[in-house]
């Protein structure tokens, strides 16, 4: 077993559950680096749409991606980095501001004035996610990211906070608890996938993050280097199966094979000649179709998704303030064609988020798109256990001493976001 700190990530997405088992090193605590040990992945069952209708199906999903995880590892952690998204998250600016008692702001200024910021009564139908300072105006000078040693009298902060719905968080809290695992923390999958494939150039530059899931589209906006948007739509990968169901007479299961196989969503890159085989049932026998049928199929579904990505981005006021493009992670990315389809829709750069900056290890299984997440959700835990944070390999350290841990650091995520 190794001496290093071990951090364990779980990604429950619509499609797959992927859950990490990592150790931790590198120049610690500031640059810390992943080794990645294990890698479970499965079928997720009881989820919709990000969000559990089933716990007992999504107990056994966790519980048989965490444990071959923990197989392969040699570990078997107690408590994981969770990652949640969905319709339900929804994000606002929240401000703060307090007077300097004398003339230079101290580390304790920066903290009350945060508190304020993040004293904003959340419905009880929700609850605080995240609480990230975007900047910081001292008396009339705006656009300060630490004014920690500066002079002026009053201070005032704008806070991004990220609330979740109550509900499906304790549902998704209680699947894990039945599986036998403690849930460290919540962590939003988009910002998690940021950490995994985002350089601090696209963020400063301003860039989408655009994860393409099987139940929804969530999309994060940055710009000079901190989170400016949040958005969900409500269609994915499971929404182009379906058009092809439709669109062809075929099965779900087939239509996703024949997607997995031939998919393409930018028409112009395929042979109008090219014809391929459908998957023969006892009605049907076997049946050709021309790819460039499918093709159009998903090509319309997807360009339906990328312009009402385009909308909300126009709607928020990042239009034309994007100059580090798109990046394009979760299963949706690894589609032919999709990345040259986002480009001439938003007619900006496009590239394909894969991770494997700072991490080692069993590599090779993580080098996809739709490992992002689970990867940025390690790489969270890495930092949190840089920063004096909770390492799973000491259950001493479990119930309110966790909270409290929590609570004292819940700011450092201005240095990501």
């Amino acid at each position: 077993m190794t001496s290093e700190p071990i951090v364990a990530a779980l990604d429950i997405g619509t499609a797959h559950t992927t859950a990490i088992v990592a150790a931790v090193h590198g120049d610690l605590p500031r640059t810390p680096t992943l080794r990645v040990l294990g890698v479970g992945n499965t079928r997720t069952m009881g989820l919709r749409r990000g969000v559990v209708s089933d716990i007992e199906e999504a107990t056994h999903s966790i519980r048989k991606a965490v444990e071959e995880a923990s197989r392969v590892a040699g570990v078997s952690p107690e408590s994981l980095y969770v990652g949640i998204a969905g319709e339900h998250v929804r994000a606002m600016c929240s401000t703060g501001v307090v007077a300097i008692s004398g003339n230079e702001i101290m580390r304790t200024d920066v903290d009350r004035v945060n508190e304020v910021a993040r004293a904003m009564a959340i419905p009880q139908d929700r609850e605080l996610l995240h609480a990230i300072p975007q900047e910081y105006r001292v008396d009339k000078t705006d656009g300060i990211r630490d004014p920690v040693g500066m002079i002026g009298t009053r201070l005032e902060t704008e806070m991004y906070l990220v609330t979740i719905g109550s509900s499906p968080a304790m549902n998704l809290r209680k699947s894990i608890e039945r599986a036998g695992y403690k849930t460290r923390e919540l962590v939003l999958e988009p910002l998690a996938s940021a950490l995994a494939v985002l350089t601090e150039e696209e963020k400063e530059l301003g860039v989408i993050l655009l994860e393409l899931g099987a139940g929804t589209t969530d999309l994060a906006v940055f710009h000079e280097g901190k989170i400016r948007h949040l958005g969900t739509i409500p269609y994915g990968g499971n929404a182009v199966t379906s058009d092809l169901v439709q669109g062809l007479g075929i099965t779900n299961n087939d239509a996703e094979q024949l997607k997995e196989a031939y998919g393409c969503a930018y028409e112009p890159m395929v042979d109008a000649e090219q014809v391929i085989a459908m998957p023969a049932s006892a009605s049907h026998g076997e049946r050709h179709i021309s790819r460039e049928l499918m093709t159009h199929i998903i090509h319309q579904r997807m360009d339906e998704i990328f312009d009402k990505v385009q909308r909300e981005v126009q709607t928020a006021g990042f239009a034309g303030r994007l100059n580090a493009g798109i990046v394009l992670t979760g299963g949706g990315a690894a589609l032919e064609g999709v990345s040259e389809l986002a480009a001439d829709v938003f007619g900006l750069g496009v590239r394909v988020g894969v991770p494997g900056d700072k991490v080692g290890g069993l590599v090779e299984q993580i080098a996809e798109p739709r490992f992002a997440t689970a990867v940025g959700l390690a790489l969270y835990g890495a930092h949190r256990v840089a920063l004096g944070g909770v390492i799973a390999r000491r259950p001493s350290l479990t119930g309110a001493g966790v909270d409290k841990l929590a609570t004292r650091v819940k700011t450092w995520l201005q240095d990501w976001f």
